[in-house]
């Protein structure tokens, strides 16, 4: 039996059947063997479809859907002269974008041709080697095969039944290794928890302990992992040789980056500039050839992320290293040096340990470079690697708030808006709160640099207005406080997250839920937690889909 399906994520064209995949060609088609014969799936994005839309029209083809899939498929069966697999690479050195396909005949019901350019694509494989899968991630391939076939940009695979074959971008014949990912199964299990952004949430200490793994020597050589195109050693040359930081990320993971940019000049000394991958490669930018590109994704498809990172090659940026979730990612393999986080699989549209599990990469990336480059003594390296063994524990202490945090979620759902605060690196954190209550319960929040509520957004805060302020007991206390005081005046409510040791004066304009303690230089990461709890309960108040929230999509791999 062979057949085709795929759950859409839509760039055009309204959620309705005539947009469903897969599409079918409806025309003419002179060249083909059949008239309507062809079905696709894709994913991903055609950039020329208007234009491949009126050449297919003008040659008889009528358009049932809003979609750019569709196009793909009348150009297959407009390209179908003898051979499925030609027609499809025919038509696809026609397509401009990014796309993963499987596509069937007719002609041929027993055959399945598939192709990747720029989308994620994977091969399953199953029982005795004869049953045969495609998606977009092992994850979706848990239930039936651990074996999988990652394809690479300009792949296409020939599938017939109980065989394969795979040919490269210029049609020759080649092997893909067969990699075995472990304990998929397990890790997508709910167990106990309602969601899996539940479960991942408290999946963060482990997650963090497995991420830092064994870093009783921290070197250079962390970031020379064996996924890394460097040679052994080469990473400690990069490191010694650079001048400044760029960070490119997207989404959350550029929440990280603005993070790792604090750590980074105060820790390594180095000028660090952290840009929205979207928006890097669309503008003149001075390049410098001593800079050292970092680029920051959980899934290593990131179409925007990877766009930025071959942008920044292009301009002589030839110093790369990857901080990503996946191994065998397109990210990974196209950088010099790499840092694997090893969050596990994270299910939840809404990354939380993906998220801390890059901050902590990153902060160690802070350390060896400082260390590296002659700013950090061997009694500073100690320290560091104390406080980042101390991960774990303080992660779980501060997952002990959840009931008070609950209590917050009860007031905050009630809620339209709301509005984040923090200051110096836990402003970063105050983003990444918003965003995750913005994501699962689709209140409208926005976070700003505590000391920016006075420049304009003070016109906001009334008596309904939430104001959710990170207190940490740092030196920027003081001024933080002055800037709470000016949200009381107001009327508005705040909830306070705050050391054990800060100084507040609490009343009943405030609630306020303290951290155990102050983790220093680590400190936003604790902070996170809370937040992403808070985003939790109260989507789950709300009765929203958690995991799924509307409109989203886990690995965004078109633009």
């Amino acid at each position: 039996m062979s057949g085709i399906a795929h759950t859409r994520w839509g760039t055009h064209g309204t959620p309705e059947i005539r947009n469903a995949h897969p599409h079918f060609s409806n025309g003419p088609g002179s060249n083909s063997l059949q008239t309507g014969n062809i079905a696709v799936v894709h994913n991903g994005i055609i950039e020329n479809h208007a234009e491949l839309r009126k050449y297919l029209r003008l040659n008889g083809y009528h358009f049932a859907s809003e979609t750019d899939s569709e196009v793909i498929a009348h150009l297959v069966d407009f390209s179908l002269k003898t051979d499925l697999l030609e027609a499809v690479q025919l038509a696809c050195s026609h397509l401009k974008g990014a796309y993963a396909l499987a596509i069937m005949c007719k002609h041929d019901p027993h055959r399945i041709v598939a192709a990747r350019q720029g989308s994620p694509l994977v091969l399953g494989i199953g029982k005795n080697n004869k049953e045969i899968y495609l998606a977009s991630d092992p994850v979706a391939l848990t239930q039936v095969t651990n074996t999988i076939v990652y394809l690479e940009d300009g792949d296409f695979v020939d599938i017939k039944l109980g065989q394969y074959q795979i040919f490269n971008a210029r049609g020759e014949a080649v092997e893909r290794a067969l990699q075995t990912v472990e304990t998929l199964s397990r890790q997508v299990e709910l167990g106990d928890y309602q969601h899996h952004m539940h479960k991942e949430i408290f999946e963060q200490p482990e997650a963090i302990k497995n991420t830092l793994g064994n870093i009783d020597n921290i070197s250079p050589e962390l970031f020379n992992s064996k996924w890394s195109r460097a040679v052994p050693g080469q990473a400690r040359d990069i490191f010694s040789n650079i001048d400044s930081v760029l960070i490119l990320a997207c989404g959350t993971s550029y929440y990280s980056g603005c993070a790792a940019k604090f750590w980074l000049e105060g820790i390594a000394k180095l000028p660090t500039q952290v840009e929205v991958a979207s928006e890097y490669r669309y503008r003149p930018s001075l390049p410098n050839p001593r800079t050292l590109v970092v680029v920051v994704s959980q899934s290593g498809e990131t179409a925007d992320t990877l766009a930025a990172l071959r942008h920044a090659k292009q301009l002589g940026m030839t110093h790369s290293l990857g901080i990503c979730n996946v191994a065998s990612s397109s990210l990974v393999r196209e950088c010099e040096l790499s840092y694997i986080t090893q969050a596990g699989i994270e299910v939840g549209v809404a990354s939380t340990k993906a998220f801390t599990t890059q901050l902590s990469g990153l902060y160690l990336l802070a350390v060896v470079l400082a260390h590296a480059r002659g700013n950090m003594t061997e009694t500073q390296r100690v320290e560091r690697r104390l406080e980042l063994l101390s991960l774990p524990l303080a992660l779980r202490q501060v997952l002990s708030l959840e009931p008070q945090i609950k209590q917050w979620a009860a007031d905050l759902a009630n809620k339209q808006n709301a509005i984040f605060l923090g200051r110096g690196a836990h402003f970063p954190i105050a983003q990444e709160g918003a965003l995750k209550l913005k994501e699962i319960s689709y209140i409208h929040a926005d976070a700003y640099p505590a000391g920016e509520l006075k420049h304009g957004p003070l016109a906001l805060v009334t008596s309904d207005m939430p104001v959710i302020a990170i207190v940490p007991n740092d030196g920027l206390q003081e001024k933080m406080k002055s800037n709470l005081q000016e949200v009381r005046a107001r009327g508005g409510q705040l909830y306070l997250l705050a050391d054990a040791d800060t100084q507040l004066d609490e009343d009943d304009s405030a609630k306020v839920i303290r951290l155990p303690r102050h983790s220093g230089y680590l400190s936003p990461l604790l902070h996170a937690i809370p937040l992403q709890l808070l985003a939790y309960h109260t989507a789950c108040l709300k009765g929203t889909d958690v995991d799924k929230p509307r409109n989203l999509a886990k690995s965004v791999t078109v633009e």
